[in-house]
């Protein structure tokens, strides 16, 4: 089955504009500027199957924002090609603008100073949704999201979480097959960041409904997406699942040890272990941290055991956001390969 989006060395580049430094400097820019060219995204590929919830994760100014608007038709593609739902973006963009929805996180595409349900209707007849299928959508998006509260106050008077819930839903009230998401929980609380996922789930669970989705919020990912693309600096620099993101990047381990008495907490302290980095947390307890291409969570358990008597043993399992934050920091996927 060929994919929902296809990518293949993609390319986008600005020109951006050098400002001289004082006045002399800005004479100069009236009659000469200077420019340089910043490539924000550098050969990407990548295909997307029907159905999948992708996440695509970079820190700032890694060019998600930007692929994004490109595979949405809003900018233009300075080299590769894209075809998304059939269509090239860019190209054909009316036909495709009705086969996709999108959300930017900070932006609502709702009217302003009217009431959401006037939004809602006006969406529907932009998009020739039926009666019978608006009510019925409008129907399942309350049960979940909880709109009937919202429908009939203007947009501008609503809090950010329920302008999201509302923009999310108005996104996919046409039925979309392809959904872009840009950062759709920024800002939001816990009530509400769940409300939005649990929306998400149900459409692609039911509907088959494909997502893309960036976030800074690395627990939307580890609650929504199978697979993760990653990209710094323009380049994609890794595509899978999050167990895979863990077996290459996660190169330490951890156990928190609870000793009997501070007597046996003294003795573990003592304990010769090449490698393992030992930190006491209190009296009667430490956080040991090896590397595992050097030791095993069994091996240094029973090292400990051997040496002191144990009260209690809890491994340590790195969380999703310490891997990330070491690719961010220049940790390549390369590098990371055993």
């Amino acid at each position: 089955m060929p994919g929902i989006v296809e990518v293949e060395d993609l390319v986008k580049e600005f020109r951006a504009f050098e400002r001289r430094e004082g006045l002399l400097g800005a004479l100069a820019d009236l009659f000469s500027r200077q420019y340089r060219t910043v490539r924000a995204v550098d050969r990407i590929s990548f295909e997307i199957r029907p159905g999948e919830m992708v996440g695509y994760i970079g820190p700032n100014g890694a060019g998600k924002s930007t692929t994004i608007k490109m595979l949405t038709g809003i900018l233009v593609a300075s080299g590769g090609t894209i075809r998304a739902n059939g269509y090239i973006p860019w190209k054909e963009r009316t036909k495709y603008a009705s086969t996709i929805g999108v959300v930017f996180g900070q932006r609502t595409q709702l009217w302003w100073d009217i009431a959401v349900v006037e939004s809602f209707q006006l969406l529907r007849k932009i998009y020739n949704v039926s009666e019978s299928d608006y009510k019925t959508r409008m129907k399942r998006f309350d049960e979940i999201l909880e709109l009937g509260r919202y429908l009939h106050t203007p947009v501008r008077k609503l809090s950010l979480g329920e302008r999201m819930r509302c923009d999310v839903a108005a996104a996919l009230l046409h039925s979309p097959p392809l959904v872009f998401l840009d950062e759709p929980t920024i800002g939001l609380d816990i009530v509400a960041k769940e409300h939005i996922r649990q929306f998400l789930k149900d459409v692609n669970h039911h509907s088959g409904t494909t997502i893309l989705l960036t976030t800074h919020d690395l627990s939307d990912i580890e609650e929504l997406c199978p697979r993760l693309m990653i990209i710094d600096h323009g380049r994609l620099l890794f595509d899978g699942g999050l167990k895979e993101l863990k077996r290459l990047f996660w190169r330490d381990s951890a156990l928190k040890v609870d000793l009997k008495d501070r007597e046996e907490a003294d003795r573990l302290g003592a304990l010769e272990l090449d490698g393992v980095e030992k930190q006491r947390l209190d009296d009667m307890s430490y956080r040991l941290r090896f590397p595992r291409d050097q030791w095993t969570a069994a091996g240094v358990i029973r090292r400990v055991v051997n040496a002191a008597e144990v009260r209690d043993i809890v491994i340590e399992e790195q969380s999703i956001e310490e891997v990330v934050k070491r690719i961010y920091l220049g940790e390549m996927f390369q590098e990371s390969r055993p």
